[in-house]
């Protein structure tokens, strides 16, 4: 099997380069090559980035539904299905309005596809 191998480059603009300062956002590069993001709808993406975003070290966030779905630019019973269908899909965890954004799963899981 041939591995694959970057070319070496250096970025379009060096003085630009990413890194984290006091936040603690990110997203592993599991979620894109493991099929996390292609199994998602927009909707599904959206509102798992706001989450992402949004929570804390342990991923936890704390933002109200109606505070969330002004930010997002959603309907609530929009913003309650994409959710719903993110918990089916083992990424996020829901007790009670604390919404924990989990690690990611083995393999991504099948929910049901919200059209969002």
């Amino acid at each position: 099997m041939t591995e694959r191998r970057r070319p070496a480059t250096s970025p379009p603009r060096p003085e630009r380069t990413r890194r984290i300062d006091g936040g603690f956002a990110f997203i592993p590069n599991r979620f894109l090559h493991d099929g996390f993001y292609a199994q998602l709808s927009h909707g599904e993406r959206s509102l798992y980035l706001f989450f992402l975003l949004a929570a804390d070290r342990t991923g936890t966030s704390f933002y109200s539904p109606d505070r969330i779905c002004s930010i997002v630019g959603l309907e609530l019973d929009d913003y309650l299905a994409l959710r719903r269908c993110l918990i089916q899909k083992d990424l996020l965890a829901l007790d009670g309005t604390i919404v924990q954004v989990l690690d990611l799963p083995p393999k991504p899981r099948r929910g049901s596809r919200s059209s969002s």
